[in-house]
């Protein structure tokens, strides 16, 4: 089977803005989890490159007064789907992004390690895009096709209490079945109940 990503982990259609904030994956740790979250920056605002700022630590904390409180903070993810559903990658997947941080799936703590993050441009309070379910579906596929992921959760599940996202306008159902089109006969990685 082909694969979209190169043998680095970087996604062939994806649009490459590299982020520091990453290390080398635990020796052995296989990629078996995908973490979906939510993010903006101002918070509800959508289309600003302050998400691509946060994410490469160039942060200008004088454009908002809520960035304030983004200082020494230091995060990434893999990915980010844009509400058109344009998808920028900041780390290769054969490293960790810091994206999840305390966290536990299943028992195993600091999901970084053997998980990578999708960012989905977006907040708790509006529904996510077509353009985004479509963009996540096809990348979700591409990253099955290379890794041997097999549970699929949302920042709230690996981090419940302290995380609250992708939030309660993710529509599991919707992206499941996306994804399941897209894979026709192929076992389905495990959603949250």
């Amino acid at each position: 089977m082909t694969t979209a990503f190169c043998a680095a982990g970087w996604y062939g259609p994806a649009w490459r803005y590299p982020s520091p904030n990453c290390d080398d994956r635990p020796a052995g740790a296989a990629i078996d989890l995908l973490v979906i979250h939510n993010a903006s920056l101002p918070l509800g605002q959508f289309g600003t490159p302050h998400l691509l700022d946060l994410f490469t630590n160039r942060v200008d904390f004088t454009a908002d007064p809520s960035f304030e409180s983004l200082r020494g903070l230091t995060v990434s993810a893999h990915f980010l789907v844009r509400r058109d559903g344009r998808i920028i990658q900041f780390v290769p997947t054969a490293l960790s992004a810091w994206h999840a941080g305390v966290s536990s799936h299943r028992g195993r703590e600091a999901c970084n390690g053997f998980s990578v993050g999708i960012e989905m441009e977006g907040s708790d309070f509006v529904p996510f895009t077509p353009a985004q379910y479509t963009a996540l579906a096809s990348l979700t596929a591409a990253l099955l096709a290379a890794h041997p992921i097999s549970a699929i959760a949302g920042h709230q599940h690996i981090a419940p209490g302290r995380k609250t996202d992708p939030g309660p306008y993710f529509d599991w159902a919707r992206y499941a079945a996306m994804l399941a089109a897209l894979r026709p006969g192929a076992a389905p990685p495990a959603f949250p109940e």
